[in-house]
């Protein structure tokens, strides 16, 4: 063996590593979509059809064959080892999952919508196999995802077609709001136990997790919030509800709206490294309480 052949030997398992290591990190970075656009609307929606439904389908779209539901991934995918992306995802499926379940108790057992939020409980890590369960094939999270948002679709195709209806009464949207209230309280409850913990501010892996699924979730209530107000306009307009709406709309965007290049879980007073979990939940708290006032005054 010539002396060049044993140094390429020799050198082989650092460019293997390195290789894998380019891989890897490049991969991340072309996959990694934080998308918080909160321009983003339904689409083309019907007059007879929900606007509020018809963005939470395009939501699911969006995530499942736009940018790709990474929480399933597996190793070998380099979007494995993100950990933002999936909590984002996740957090604005969950927001998602509580409005859909809502509705068709709102609505009163429509199968379209009953499939979707059944759909829509399942758990978001599930890959095309699951060995905790079984080594036979299974249903992957983004099948049942995109299942979900083609009921949510066919349902608002129903009401178009006069074959459903979906009353907009104020006790309705009370009800959509109260639900929303509470899972707004998942999630300031989830910042409340984690801030209540003695953590290292730079050592805090789970800071930025808890950080993107509590976004996801906000974001998704952002958009679906603004288009239950187009749903029920005419009921906001009779109850002269539309300014605290708007108030309650612009709370939603800006706690959704929260994206620092790094997250910090740092002292309430902190000078140089904040509690980007604070400001979070200052503006999520200020969301919910816009939101239980005008519940009260639809009651």
């Amino acid at each position: 063996m010539n002396a060049a052949l044993r140094l390429w030997l020799r050198r082989l398992p650092l460019i293997a590593a390195a290789a894998v290591t380019l891989f890897y990190a490049v991969g991340m970075g072309l996959v990694q979509v934080i998308d918080d656009d909160l321009g983003y609307g339904p689409g083309p929606v019907a007059a007879e059809q929900s606007r509020a439904v018809a963005i939470a389908a395009r939501l699911i779209f969006r995530e499942v064959d736009e940018h790709g539901w990474v929480a399933n991934d597996p190793i070998f995918k380099p979007s494995a080892l993100l950990d933002n992306m999936p909590a984002y995802q996740q957090g604005m499926l969950a927001g998602i999952g509580r409005f859909a379940a809502t509705l068709s108790g709102v609505v009163g057992s429509d199968p379209e919508l009953d499939r979707a939020a059944g759909l829509l409980k399942y758990p978001g890590t599930v890959w095309k196999f699951d060995p905790r369960t079984s080594w036979a094939p299974t249903a992957s999270a983004e099948k049942q995802y995109r299942a979900a948002a083609r009921n949510l679709t066919i349902f608002n195709e129903r009401l178009n077609s006069g074959d459903t209806r979906f009353e907009r009464s104020a006790e309705a949207l009370r009800t959509l709001l109260i639900h929303s209230i509470a899972d707004l309280g998942i999630a300031a409850d989830a910042l409340d136990a984690h801030l209540g913990e003695k953590r290292s501010v730079l050592l805090d892996a789970l800071a930025d997790d808890l950080f993107y699924t509590t976004k996801g979730r906000l974001y998704a209530h952002a958009l679906l919030t603004r288009e239950l107000g187009q749903d029920f306009a005419d009921e906001l307009g009779r109850r002269h509800l539309g300014d605290a709406w708007s108030a309650l709309l612009l709370s939603l965007d800006q706690a959704a709206a929260l994206d620092p290049p790094v997250v910090f879980s740092g002292a309430g007073d902190a000078a140089f490294l904040p509690s980007h979990l604070t400001a979070q939940g200052y503006h999520l708290l200020q969301a919910r309480a816009k939101m239980a006032a005008l519940a009260a005054k639809l009651g």
